[in-house]
């Protein structure tokens, strides 16, 4: 295992899960409406979910013998919810693909695939939970608009 480029790669994982840290945190302010009550403590937990991933990664970063990174990626927002949930549904998918990366580069370091595949999988509930949630959602907008439709 080359353990300066796993450090090099999980402090790119690092600045993604500051940016959710971030962008989470901002979608939970700004979510307005009818969709607020439900949609605002689904956001703050995934922010909640993003900083313990990024207190493990960085705690694991310095085991490795490196400084983790202070810094974040922009973040993506909107009042929209069908964009904010497109974000997040993006923003898991990428950490899916970022930590599958890293299993690839930590081949022969058992207790490390461990450790990555752990929060591999949760990232991957979240790619599974926010495609239900667009479905729902678009679903949901679409027969509104129909009935409104129908009714004016």
């Amino acid at each position: 295992m080359d353990t300066q480029a796993v450090i090099d790669h999980l402090n790119e994982i690092l600045k993604h899960e500051w940016t959710g840290v971030a962008q989470y945190s901002q979608a939970s302010f700004i979510i307005e409406g009818l969709w607020r009550e439900v949609y605002a403590s689904k956001f703050e937990d995934d922010a909640k979910e993003s900083f313990g991933h990024a207190k493990l990664i960085g705690d694991k970063i310095v085991a490795l013998g490196g400084v983790p990174v202070a810094q974040r990626n922009e973040i993506k927002q909107s009042k929209n919810l069908s964009e904010v949930l497109e974000f997040s549904l993006a923003f898991e998918a990428k950490a899916v693909e970022m930590y599958t990366k890293a299993l690839e580069l930590a081949d022969s370091n058992r207790a490390l695939v461990v450790f990555l595949e752990d929060i591999l999988n949760e990232e991957q509930e979240g790619v599974d939970e926010y495609t239900k949630l667009l479905r729902d959602h678009n679903s949901k907008t679409s027969q509104l608009d129909s009935s409104t439709r129908k009714s004016g």
